[in-house]
């Protein structure tokens, strides 16, 4: 089964609506009530030109109210300029007879221990170990064999 109209039906509806122009006492009497309201709760929220006359309120129940537009303050047209630059003079850094570079080289690393380094032996995987000479072996062999023994067993 599908799902289209028939020919010549529509779904839109075309025929235009009356105005209904005479309200009662009692309508009109609940609108006035509702119109208060609404321009009470306009005035909290400082929403002074949101206020409407009871003819206003009606058409606006109804769907008919056209909200009003406001003139812009400005009517000059837009144009472009230039972004605000302070001007401000020179000032040098202060330069005093007590001022220092910050940024001096650094001193290479030197050893200065009592102790002659001979070289650098692997423990274990990553693990460096420095070797020194001492006073009974002076070349330090006796110390580097005994690392690698070490790390051999």
């Amino acid at each position: 089964m599908t799902m289209h109209l028939a020919r010549g039906l529509t779904t839109l509806n075309t025929k235009a609506r009356k105005k209904k122009t005479k309200f009662t006492k009692s309508q009109i009497e609940k609108w006035t009530e509702e119109m208060r309201q609404y321009n009470k709760r306009m005035r909290q929220c400082h929403s002074h030109n949101m206020q409407m006359t009871l003819d206003e309120y009606i058409d606006y129940i109804h769907g008919r109210h056209k909200p009003r537009t406001t003139k812009p303050v400005d009517s000059k047209p837009w144009h472009y300029s230039s972004p605000f630059v302070r001007v401000t003079k020179e000032i040098p850094s202060r330069v005093t007879k007590d001022s220092f570079s910050p940024c001096v080289k650094k001193e290479p690393l030197q050893y200065t221990g009592e102790r002659k380094l001979v070289g650098i032996a692997t423990m274990h995987k990553s693990n460096m170990v420095p070797v020194f000479a001492d006073d009974d072996d002076k070349t330090g062999q006796k110390q580097a064999t005994e690392i690698a023994t070490m790390r051999r067993n």
